[in-house]
């Protein structure tokens, strides 16, 4: 079978490609629902600026207990104490200002739910736009996001097409749950 390029690429390392191709088959471009995860999936990519991906796959578990499995109310609500224990755990990318903007974006999120009763209804809201106006949106709304985290952020989670090439197994699968 034929493999996107974002697995075809990844280094040989057994590990990593085992955690690329999970990641590939069950998770990028197809649509969240719940909106902890969105906002698990929105951390990640913030997190993953200037790093890898496989670093992210590797510390996912790290992240979902650091900031409360992703919950959204619990990580607006967070304090200096909780800066600083983030700040102080290895299963993280330990950078005050992604910690920062999690915090930050957690509350925007809450914001945004007053007017679309959650996260993904706002996202629904503005689908489809092209990237480039999804960028003006989130730098409006959010912390620590550019054009790289907006683009993989909306791809992994199905708001943009073309995360999988037509020959990937995995197409089939994501053109029939696509937005």
């Amino acid at each position: 079978m034929s493999y996107c390029d974002y697995v075809n690429t990844t280094t040989p390392e057994t590990a990593d490609l085992l955690l690329h191709r999970h990641y590939h088959d069950h998770q990028y471009g197809f649509p969240i629902e719940e909106d902890d995860e969105l906002f698990g999936r929105l951390l990640l990519e913030i997190n993953q600026a200037g790093l890898s991906w496989t670093l992210m796959l590797r510390k996912q578990e790290g992240f979902r207990k650091a900031y409360s499995g992703f919950s959204i109310e619990a990580v607006a609500a967070y304090t200096e104490e909780d800066v600083a224990r983030l700040l102080n755990d290895p299963g993280i990318i330990r950078n005050r200002l992604k910690v920062n903007a999690a915090i930050t974006n957690a509350r925007k999120i809450l914001e945004l739910r007053e007017e679309n009763s959650t996260f993904k209804g706002w996202l629904d809201a503005h689908h489809p736009l092209p990237k480039e106006q999804w960028v003006k949106l989130f730098k409006k709304n959010f912390r620590f996001v550019g054009g790289e985290i907006v683009g993989e952020f909306l791809m992994s989670t199905g708001y943009l097409p073309d995360a999988h090439t037509p020959d990937c197994p995995v197409y089939e699968k994501i053109n029939g749950v696509q937005r």
